[in-house]
Formats: structure tokens, sequence, C-alpha cells
């Protein structure tokens, strides 16, 4: 039951906001008594705290079966835009956004969790574009993966709204993009730039 309640509260704090549910709605969504949710979440705060445990877990998981797909490393970042825009595209103010606002103390928790799966991620990629021809060799990998993570981030948790938020996240990785390809890295990006799922 534990599972189905984080499960439900997931789902619609995604799609309407960690300040807008209350323990009611997740209660009435479900059809179980408001009892039955504090058995296990002594108050919102602790399930808002285990609800973003699992989704960042989730999104690891996403990037890691990305990752054994065996893209070229420019397809693999596109790729995983594309499931994580699926997955968020009913929220109209970023979660993180939320978090940060209305959760500071669960946001902190959750910005230094990912900070050091996503930077190991990004750090990856960056190799594995250099070893391929995709990214220019001699760059700094360590700078170039932490800058392009704190700008993803920083339109995160600063832009209200998802819609704009995802358009900027595009915008910054065509940046980190252009700033690290080789000429065969250019190419493949304007392939997927040219795609209308992007």
């Amino acid at each position: 039951m534990k599972e189905k309640i984080i499960e439900k509260a997931t789902d619609m704090f995604l799609k309407l906001g960690f300040k807008s549910i209350t323990m009611d709605d997740i209660a009435g969504e479900m059809c179980i008594s408001k009892k039955t949710i504090y058995k296990y979440f002594i108050n919102k705060e602790v399930l808002i705290a285990e609800s973003t445990q699992t989704m960042n877990r989730t999104v690891m998981e996403i990037i890691n079966s990305i990752i054994t797909k065996n893209f070229n490393p420019i397809e693999e970042n596109f790729e995983i835009r594309r499931i994580f825009k699926g997955i968020f595209q009913s929220a109209e103010t970023s979660p993180l956004y939320q978090l940060k606002k209305h959760y500071p103390e669960i946001y902190e928790k959750v910005v230094n969790t990912e900070f050091e799966e996503c930077y190991k991620y990004l750090i990856q990629n960056v190799e594995k574009g250099i070893a391929e021809g995709y990214y220019r060799k001699g760059i700094n990998v360590e700078h170039y993966s932490k800058m392009y993570y704190m700008l993803s981030f920083s339109i995160n948790e600063n832009i209200k709204s998802e819609k704009e938020a995802r358009i900027l996240e595009l915008e910054a990785l065509e940046y980190h993009t252009r700033a690290m390809a080789t000429e065969k890295g250019i190419i493949e990006l304007e392939k997927q730039l040219s795609n209308p799922n992007i």
C-alpha cells in the first residue's frame, strides 16, 4: 500500500503541484481514508520527500536504460530529453521550481542527490563523444559537464512555467553541444534538431 500511495502522490504532485495537492486529495483519488495515508507517512512533507526519492530513482533508471541502447552521445542526450518531455508534459509549473519555493529543505536534498548522479552521466557522455569523434579533443570534460548541469538546473529551479523551461532546456542542450562539437557532431546535432518530436 505504501508504494501505491507514493506512486499516486507522485503522479498528482507532478500534474498539479506539490503545494496544491493535499492528503485529502490523495486519499480521495485512491478511495482510501486519510488515516491510511498517515499510517505510512507522518505528514505531507515526509510523503513529498519519499516521492522525490522515487522520482530521482526513476530518472536514473531511464538514463541508464537509454545508455544501454548505445546511441551516439548527441543522440543519447536528445533521447533522454524526449523521454523526460513525455513524463513532465502535463505539469504546468516546473517541479523543481515548486520544491525550491515551498519545500526548500527537501529541495536541497534533491539537488545534492541529483548533482552527484547526473554529473557522472554528463562526464561519461562527454568522454564518449570525444572518443567517437562527435566532441572536440582537448576540452575540459569536468568543466563542460559542470557548466551544462548548472545551466540546466538553473533553468528548472528558476523558471516557473514547465513549458518555458522545456524550450530553454532545448536551447541549453544545443548551446552545450555546439560548444563541444566537431564537424561530425554538428551534422548529428542538426539532424536531432530537425526531428519534430524534440
